[in-house]
């Protein structure tokens, strides 16, 4: 911690804090993540997959790993700061009017590049939500806090423990099935819906009421503005069975934004109002 200067607290939760923090000696701030280690050996090698996981992680719309290291019984882990803020964030400051096309194609495209990624290093991130995805001050687009992921062994592997955000957590986690990397595509669909919508595509006013809404695929229809492509894109990745969801590939070759991939997504976002 003798390099960091601490500017404030950023953010709090059941892992511990994120700091901004500025390095002493190249006075640039980063964001670092202090967890409380545990006691057991077994919690301890998993609370250190994060960083071990974030530092393997190289794309430029993923956050960027700086170092971890650990100290007085906490893990830190230092990354780059997205000055933008998380899109949540962003999502609350339109005050409901709606965002255009263009920037949510730009903003998807660039948050399945990252989602491809990690997919293709066997990783499910299985906690992808807004409150995750990080914007640059010219508003690219970073998906952060690898907290919940985790490695499968093969291609063809499942996972059968989900630690994630309920709102975001697909049909086959409630029925306690097996699953793999088509739940992180659920989890993006809603991503995507919360940036057409300004909302949570399924809501209910208890536990169990948001639960049988998402095993139905319940959800209210995009704003009839929005073009048919990208209703169909959002009705695709709310499919029930997960083999029927596309992979990330199929998303990114889908017109617009294989469109947007053969020209390059523009780094930063001159369509927001």
């Amino acid at each position: 911690m003798e390099h960091y200067d601490i500017l404030k607290v950023i953010g709090e939760g059941s892992f511990g804090r994120a700091l901004l923090v500025c390095h002493r000696s190249t006075n640039q701030r980063h964001v670092m993540k202090e967890i409380r280690l545990p006691r057991s050996l077994c919690a301890i090698e998993n609370s250190r997959q994060e960083a071990i996981l974030l530092a393997k992680m190289k794309h430029p719309n993923i956050v960027t790993f700086r170092e971890s290291f650990e100290e007085s019984d906490h893990l830190y882990i230092v990354m780059e700061f997205c000055a933008g803020g998380d899109l949540l964030e962003r999502i609350q400051l339109q005050r409901g009017k709606l965002l255009p096309e263009q920037t949510i194609l730009q903003w998807f495209g660039q948050l399945c590049q990252a989602v491809q990624h990690i997919h293709k290093k066997r990783v499910l991130h299985r906690d992808i939500k807004s409150k995750n995805i990080f914007l640059t001050s010219n508003c690219a687009i970073k998906l952060g806090d690898f907290g919940s992921a985790r490695i499968l062994t093969s291609p063809m592997a499942y996972a059968c423990t989900y630690v994630g955000t309920p709102y975001y957590v697909p049909p086959e986690i409630w029925e306690n099935l097996p699953y793999n990397n088509k739940s992180d595509i659920w989890s993006l669909g809603c991503v995507l819906y919360e940036m057409c919508t300004l909302k949570h595509p399924f809501q209910a006013s208890s536990w169990k009421n948001l639960i049988l809404k998402i095993c139905q695929g319940s959800y209210k229809p995009l704003p009839s503005h929005y073009s048919f492509e990208l209703r169909s894109i959002i009705k695709q990745m709310f499919r029930k069975n997960p083999h029927n969801r596309p992979s990330t590939s199929t998303i990114l070759s889908r017109g617009s934004l294989s469109k947007l991939m053969r020209v390059g997504i523009p780094t930063q976002v001159k369509h927001l109002q």
